[in-house]
Parts: C-alpha cells; sequence; structure tokens
C-alpha cells in the first residue's frame, strides 16, 4: 500500500528510551523519514531492555520499526556540528532531554531556529521546559504518580500497582506526534499566506506528568466540585457498575461490561437473575455502584459455572459487551488482528543460529482497510550512517572515517 501521509516530511530523532522515539516510530509510521541519532557503541538504552537473545531488543525493534540510525557523539563539536547540518535539512527535530542539555550542548531552541527558520522542535521531558519541577529528571514510573494513575491502580486493601507496560511514555509519545503533526500543518497554512510561524509557536512542549494527567477524566473536577477523593477499585470503575473481571469454569477469566441501563437488563436475563433486573435499587448506574458487591457476587456465581467460551457465546448472543482476557499467544491467533494486518512477520535476528520470522504490531490508525506495512523493523545500530551522511550531506568516504575515528 502506498498510503503514506507525511511523506516528504523528514524527522531527526535526538530521543532514548520510550517517549520521543514512540513520536518518531508514529511519524515514521506514516511515511516520514526519521533519521535516529544514538550513542557511537551503546546506543540507544532501549536496546538492551528485556533483551533474551541476540544484540538487540525486540522492544528497541518495535518502537523504532520504519527508522534509520545512525551514530554521533553529541559532546563533541563535530557531532554537533553534523546535528545542526542535517538540521538544515529537516522539519522536525524530536527530543527527550532533561530541560536544559540541549542548551548546555548549544543545541538550544534559537540555534536551531538560526540553522532552520521553519524547524519544528518537539520536547518531551518529565514536567515540561518551564516550572519549578522542569530540570527534575524523571521517568514514567514517576509521571504516572504524579498525575494521578498510579493512585488508581490496583485493589484498595493493597499498595498501587503500575500496569505492565510504560504507558506514561507512550501517551507522552502520541501526544508529541499530534502536537508536531498540529505545528506542521500550522507551518504550511501560514506559508500560503507567506507569514511564519514565530519560534515559540514551533516548539512542542510535552511533560510525561501532564499527558498522564490529561487522561485522568474528571479526577480534579470530582474533587473541586464535590470534594471527592477516588480510589484504586480493583478490575472495576469508579462509578460504573457492573463492569468488573469474573472468573470462569476452566481457570480463566472475562471482562464484562453490563453497566448501560438497557444492556443490564438483557445482561440479567443471560445470568437467569429477573429479580436483579427489577429491583427498583438497581435501575440506573448510581444504584448499581451502591450494590456492586451483590451484583459481582451473582455474576461470578454464574460465569463460574461456565466455560470461557461458553459464557461468552451465552452473551454475545444477547449483545452484552464481553471478551477474553489475552495473553500474546491469543493475540497472535486472533481472527480480528489478522483481517486488519496488524500483525506484521519480519526476519530478525534472536540471537539464535538462524534468524526467525518474528510477528510485530501493526500500525494504528488504520487507513484504506488494513494496517499500513511496516517498512522495516528498528534498525542495526548505526546501520545507516554513511547513507545518510554521504547521501544527504555530502560527505565523502574519507571524511566519515575521519569522523568516525574521533
Amino acid at each position: 500500500m502506498s498510503i503514506r501521509p507525511l511523506d516528504g516530511v523528514r524527522v531527526l530523532e535526538l530521543g532514548n528510551y520510550i517517549a520521543a522515539p514512540t513520536a518518531g516510530r508514529i511519524l515514521g509510521d506514516f511515511g516520514a523519514e526519521v533519521i535516529k541519532v544514538e550513542r557511537p557503541k551503546a546506543g540507544d538504552e532501549l536496546r538492551n531492555w528485556r533483551l533474551y537473545g541476540g544484540d538487540t531488543s525486540m522492544l528497541y525493534r518495535t518502537i523504532n520499526r520504519n527508522k534509520k540510525s545512525i551514530t554521533l557523539d553529541l559532546r563533541t563539536e563535530a557531532g554537533r556540528g553534523i546535528v545542526l547540518d542535517l538540521i538544515r535539512r529537516c522539519d522536525v527535530l524530536l527530543e527527550n532531554f532533561r530541560p536544559g542539555m540541549l542548551e548546555k550542548w548549544g543545541l538550544g531552541p534559537e540555534v536551531l531556529n538560526e540553522a532552520n527558520p521553519d524547524l519544528v522542535i518537539t520536547r518531551i521531558s518529565a514536567y515540561g521546559q518551564t516550572g519549578p519541577l522542569s530540570e527534575r529528571p524523571g521517568f514514567a514510573a514517576v509521571a504516572e504518580a504524579i498525575g494521578g494513575l498510579r493512585e488508581l491502580v490496583g485493589d484498595p486493601d493493597r499498595p498501587p500497582v503500575r500496569t505492565g507496560v510504560s504507558i506514561g511514555d507512550s501517551i507522552a509519545g502520541i501526544y508529541a506526534a499530534f502536537g508536531t503533526v498540529m505545528a506542521l500543518f500550522q507551518r504550511e497554512r501560514r506559508a500560503e499566506s507567506d507569514t511564519p510561524v514565530p519560534l515559540r509557536e514551533r516548539v512542542i512542549d510535552v511533560a510525561l506528568n501532564e499527558a498522564i494527567l490529561s487522561v485522568m477524566e474528571s479526577l480534579v473536577p470530582d474533587y473541586l466540585a464535590y470534594g471527592i477523593q477516588r480510589e484504586r477499585v480493583g478490575g472495576r470503575m469508579e462509578g460504573i457498575a457492573p463492569s468488573n473481571a469474573y472468573p470462569c469454569a476452566d481457570g480463566t477469566s472475562i471482562i464484562i461490561g453490563g453497566n448501560g441501563d438497557a444492556i443490564f437488563q438483557r445482561y440479567m436475563a443471560v445470568i437467569d437473575r429477573p429479580d436483579l433486573a427489577a429491583d427498583p435499587d438497581l435501575q440506573d448506574n448510581a444504584g448499581r455502584w451502591r450494590n456492586r458487591e451483590r451484583l459481582d457476587a451473582a455474576i461470578g456465581e454464574w460465569t463460574v459455572r461456565h466455560t470461557r467460551d461458553e459464557a461468552l457465546k451465552l452473551l454475545d448472543a444477547a449483545a452484552i459487551p464481553c471478551g477474553p482476557i489475552y495473553t500474546a499467544a491469543d493475540i497472535v491467533a486472533d481472527e480480528q488482528y489478522r483481517a486488519r494486518n496488524m500483525i506484521q512477520s519480519f526476519t530478525v535476528d534472536v540471537g539464535a543460529p538462524e534468524p526467525k520470522a518474528v510477528g510485530f504490531p501493526g500500525i494504528v490508525p488504520v487507513i484504506g482497510g488494513q494496517s499500513l506495512p511496516i517498512r522495516s523493523v528498528g534498525p542495526d545500530l548505526g546501520e545507516h550512517t554513511r547513507e545518510v551522511l554521504s547521501g544527504l550531506l555530502g560527505m565523502s568516504e574519507a571524511e566519515i572515517d575521519a569522523l568516525e575515528a574521533r
């Protein structure tokens, strides 16, 4: 498929770990040329995270797909000079260093703007580029806590827990990609009227903690309006019932969301509880939430008498929102994911004697009915250094050799 809305956009990515690389991945997914700058020899730390074999993790391969990798030492004058040369030929700079680091290297927004007055500069940090906490370091785990998420995850009688993925980094990366595309769109519209976009409007400032706060729904307004302090409720969702995970006879569990008024009536018919369907205390969501323990007990008594497939078949027939709790093996075998090209296979080094065909998650959102094809998974360290420096900057082989030697 040739659908590439960002074709012609060139991005220079200076980010490590997950947040900025996620933004770069999204831009690259839709056609942007993303040049990822990594440290010589070591590269992005993500190359070694969850590394079970070989020299590059599947996590790195996934988050850095559709990119080119070059190695430069930003601590050297030569490395920074090449960055500025590349900036003159790019549309976007992505970075997630601690605020002040680019400025320390002489690569702050004003310097970058001199090199390229149309450049979009997208910056991701723990707390943003301004404010009293701006200079503090921080990973997503801390941002998820300060943003309000961690307090709501887990059971009420246990300490808060974390989701199994770096959700704070990923959400920040999505916002960064969206902000970048907004700035590019504004730049194109202003170009039509020959009105340049000022630098301050081309600097996209994404904070991890604010990215989390933005998806916390009415957490803050509920507190300020009603004095409500949300608490952990396990597998439930505060104020919504019945909605939970329920055990089945075969040792699995399923998710059922029967919290709509009309859905609740059908739901109770499926589990053969007409008494609950007619109970005046359960006719609206507020009442069902007050009686959530009684409802969950009744639903659990029904699910535990059925296997997962039996329960889901009965619930599906009544149009009750429900689903299994998938493992990676379930996802790989799922027909829905296959139908939309959401698992795409690439042959990669996994540390075995021979490379192996490995499925990677597809591109979201879908355009044209199926996930767009991934052009390449995350590259080997410095794989494209010579290609970029010679093809884009016109450096000779001798000049590149000399640079590598320094």
